[in-house]
């Protein structure tokens, strides 16, 4: 399968890395990317494929929180994104939280689109934000989702000058 490159989306006091699955025959270098941009915590949106393992003992948390192929987070995903979010980057200027499901063109866009929604942007921008480093990203029901999502408002943050990284 040919996938694309892990991208960087950067928001505010926001990092993201968003990623393809990497096997365990290419973990080796994924590890090396993640460390390379700062990643502390990566979250797996898929069935894990590889051992987590050789990741954790770089010191980079691995969160597995599996949703379908296809379909919007489920309610408490999105709750437990969205507070791993405000602790990482309250806690941790400067870090990067990386997010990855099997090609990185949906699952994990839709996670980096609702942190950017919740920190004040509109749907429509962030979907264009990210598609603009991340082609392909989003199927139709993941955009019906994004477009009725309704922000609270749970990623605002004071110090918008920190730099912090969320990888997905």
């Amino acid at each position: 399968m040919n996938r694309p490159a892990a991208v960087e989306i950067n928001h505010e006091a926001m990092r993201f890395l968003i990623t393809h699955n990497p096997t365990n025959a290419t973990l080796n270098k994924f590890t090396e990317d993640l460390k390379n941009c700062d990643v502390n915590t990566l979250v797996r949106v898929c069935d894990a494929t590889y051992d987590k393992t050789p990741v954790e003992k770089e010191g980079i948390q691995v969160i597995d929180w599996p949703f379908d192929d296809g379909a919007p987070p489920p309610t408490q995903i999105v709750d437990d994104w969205l507070k791993l979010l405000n602790t990482k980057f309250r806690e941790e200027p400067g870090c990067c939280v990386a997010v990855h499901c099997v090609a990185g063109l949906g699952r994990a866009p839709v996670l980096v689109a609702l942190a950017l929604i919740e920190s004040g942007m509109k749907y429509e921008d962030a979907v264009q934000f990210i598609r603009q480093k991340r082609r392909g990203a989003f199927n139709s029901k993941q955009l019906l989702y994004l477009e009725k999502y309704r922000p609270k408002m749970r990623l605002r943050f004071k110090d918008t000058n920190s730099h912090n990284c969320c990888v997905q």
